[in-house]
Parts: structure tokens; C-alpha cells; sequence
């Protein structure tokens, strides 16, 4: 079985910073700690439509990228963070043909397609209405962000307990406890 979206990048001291990445972790840092926060993530991206990211949205991607599990990142983690983002806006902007800032059902299988993901119509029916409570058939920027953070992670531990890569696993309850706490807000 093949897994989309595999690794998140390379980071660390040994990775080239991009300028215009140091700059804005830089204005984000308020307290200089090194270190920001989903409140400071929050600051510091933009969600295409002209808004910021909701709350549940900044602390999800900064848990798919702390390497410490302290809440916080750090540059390097924040210039993998700003490459994944960049990445799935590019992908919701193709989708997006009417630049409404949503796309509808259709679309968001054609996306999670190209992503890499092979769903059921029946299954992306359910991620609309999980990530509309407004029940207008269509996901936002944001919701787009956040669902695919969450199918990240949930691909992730899926991917460490599947040792002989067949598609399918046997989890204790506990376990799977673990991993829907671990991969949800």
C-alpha cells in the first residue's frame, strides 16, 4: 500500500532557512523565545481569503509539526509547516474555480485524489458534512486545511501500525483511544 503525503520535509539546522520564512518567524516571535505558538501561527498566516486560520486550524498544524510536543515550533519546523500549507492551498486554489474561497463535494474528491488519498463518494459525503456544521455541502480554506492535517496524522499512525503495508490493521481499543486523541484537537 502506498501512503500520500509520506513525510512532512527535512527540517533542522542543516536545512537552508528560506529569508522571507526567518523574517515573518522573526515578527511572529513576539517574546524571542525561538519558539511560536498556535496563538502567535495564528498572527502570522494568512488563509488566502483574506482571513486567518481558526484557532482549531493553527493548533492542529502546529501539532503535525512539533517535534517536542511542548505546543510550540521552531523555525525549521515553522518553514516545513509554511511548505505543507503553501502546498495544500495550491491544491484548494485548483479546485476552487470560481475563487469563492469553498469548494463542494466533487471537488474535494478530486482533490484528496490528486493528494494521493483513493476515498468513497460515500466517505468524502461524510468529510463535507464533519467539516460544514452549516450544512451548506462545501468546505472552506480552512476546513480544507484543517481536514487534511487530520487525514495527515491519521495516515501517519495508520502508517506506523501497518509493519507489512497491507491496508488494514488490528488495533487494540486503547491504541486506537491513543490515536484519535493524539490526531484530533
Amino acid at each position: 500500500m502506498a501512503y500520500p503525503n509520506a513525510m512532512y520535509g527535512t527540517t533542522g539546522p542543516d536545512v537552508q532557512v528560506n529569508p522571507e520564512v526567518q523574517q515573518w518567524f522573526a515578527a511572529v516571535d513576539r517574546d524571542g523565545s525561538g519558539r511560536i505558538s498556535a496563538i502567535e501561527l495564528k498572527a502570522a498566516l494568512a488563509n488566502g481569503q483574506g482571513g486567518t486560520f481558526s484557532d482549531t486550524a493553527c493548533r492542529l498544524m502546529i501539532g503535525m509539526f512539533d517535534k517536542e510536543k511542548n505546543g510550540t515550533i521552531d523555525l525549521y519546523e515553522f518553514q516545513a509547516l509554511y511548505n505543507y500549507i503553501n502546498a495544500w492551498l495550491g491544491v484548494f486554489r485548483g479546485f476552487d474555480h470560481d475563487n469563492s474561497g469553498s469548494i463542494q463535494e466533487t471537488e474535494l474528491n478530486a482533490a484528496l485524489t490528486q493528494m494521493g488519498y483513493r476515498l468513497s463518494p460515500d466517505f468524502v459525503s461524510f468529510l463535507i458534512k464533519k467539516s460544514d456544521p452549516t450544512g451548506h455541502s462545501c468546505i472552506t480554506v480552512d476546513q480544507f486545511i484543517v481536514l487534511c492535517v487530520q487525514i495527515q496524522r491519521f495516515t501517519d499512525a495508520f502508517r506506523e501500525r501497518d509493519s507489512n503495508r497491507a491496508g488494514e490493521i488490528t488495533i487494540a481499543f486503547e491504541d486506537f483511544l491513543a490515536v484519535a486523541l493524539n490526531c484530533s484537537v
